[in-house]
């Protein structure tokens, strides 16, 4: 399975690449969403992990982005990891098209359930109601 990882921060997108490719998945990684947007067009992803806080076009904008396309790779599953606290936080993502939210930093299993789920509901060729 390969996946994209759009994250600012080197050093969280080492700590998710190092959890991820222990498990035999290859990581791409972008550093802003325009560079990941990019990816997507020129890449084959099973998965779109996405930060929300970065510079420029933030992960919100980006996931907007994705889910206007007209062809298969807008419905990628898009997981959310984020530091974000804000109470309305969850349902910003939840109706910009995110598959599912989790906060970081974040733990192995959690991420790898959220994984499996948003694959799952969309290999069965629908997006979830209100997964978040």
């Amino acid at each position: 399975m390969r996946v994209l990882f759009v994250d600012d921060d080197a050093m969280n997108r080492r700590v998710v690449r190092d959890m991820l490719v222990v498990a035999g998945v290859s990581v791409d990684e972008a550093h802003d969403g325009p560079t990941g947007l990019g990816m997507v067009d020129q890449g084959d992803y099973a998965l779109v992990l996405m930060d929300l806080r970065m510079p420029g076009m933030d992960g919100l904008e980006a996931i907007q982005c994705l889910r206007s396309r007209g062809d298969t790779k807008g419905d990628l599953p898009i997981i959310v990891l984020t530091a974000d606290t804000s109470a309305d936080i969850r349902e910003r993502c939840r109706s910009c098209g995110a598959d599912d939210f989790l906060m970081k930093p974040v733990a192995m299993k959690p991420l790898f359930r959220a994984m499996a789920k948003a694959i799952a509901v969309r290999s069965q060729g629908h997006r979830p109601a209100g997964a978040l």
